[in-house]
């Protein structure tokens, strides 16, 4: 441009007419100023408008992975959240479980212990029922052997011990004997395998025992074998004349 300004200065002077080429210069100057200033501003507002799109792209950016990191954390505890209403739930299962299987142990210690129990109790039962024989004998003896001499004593003692130690030991068992002499007489405990007819005392009552019975704690180890009193006008006829004619 300043070349040709210069060749038209040259040709003006050559010529003698001056030629006006300062608007020229003037309209070509601010066009080029114009230009480079618009370029400057396009230039700064594009750097702006860059730095500012760069600003908002950094932001939303940021906005994304803030997004993203809160959603990733959400789903984690969320995740959590279930793995814990999970172990909860298993905790809850186990305990019950646990519960079941404390109470299944208890009846089984409860009915193992009553069945051995039971068991020692029959055996005990059987064993002192075997022995009951031996101390109905013994009674037996007492009630028959009156000794009369000094040697009949001494041997009416010596067994008379054995039979209190007997009966000693059949007491630290829980065995007890029964006394239904003038009770009611009680199917439950006696057998009735006699009856007498009296006046003396209420039908149903247990004038004697002839064979003992026996208690083992609460409960009867072996009935009571006794004679019932009952009224008079239940004795048969044939038995009546029988005692009526005895009297005569």
């Amino acid at each position: 441009m300043i070349e040709e300004n210069k060749q038209v200065n040259n040709i003006s002077q050559q010529l003698g007419e001056p030629i006006e080429v300062n608007q020229a210069m003037k309209s070509d100057s601010p066009a080029e100023i114009n230009s480079n200033e618009s370029g400057n501003e396009i230039t700064e507002q594009t750097v702006a408008s860059t730095n500012v799109q760069g600003n908002t792209v950094f932001t939303e950016e940021t906005d994304v992975a803030a997004t993203q990191k809160m959603a990733v954390d959400t789903s984690a505890l969320v995740e959590l959240n279930q793995q814990i209403e999970s172990l909860k739930a298993q905790l809850e299962e186990r305990s019950t479980q646990y519960m079941r299987i404390a109470a299944d142990f208890e009846n089984y210690r409860k009915r193992n212990s009553k069945e051995k129990e039971d068991l020692e109790t029959l055996v005990k039962r059987n064993t002192i029922m075997e022995l009951l024989p031996v101390v109905d004998n013994f009674e037996r003896a007492r009630s028959h052997l009156k000794p009369q001499s000094e040697g009949e004593m001494t041997i009416h003692k010596s067994y008379q011990g054995v039979y209190k130690q007997l009966v000693d030991c059949l007491k630290r068992l829980g065995v007890s004997p029964m006394r239904p002499e003038g009770q009611e007489f009680d199917p439950n405990v006696h057998e009735a395998v006699m009856r007498e007819a009296t006046d003396e005392h209420p039908e149903g009552t247990v004038l004697e025992e002839l064979v003992r019975g026996y208690y083992m704690g609460d409960r009867v180890l072996r009935h009571a074998m006794v004679k019932v009193a009952a009224p008079k006008e239940d004795i048969p006829f044939a038995q009546d004349n029988e005692l009526s004619q005895n009297q005569d």
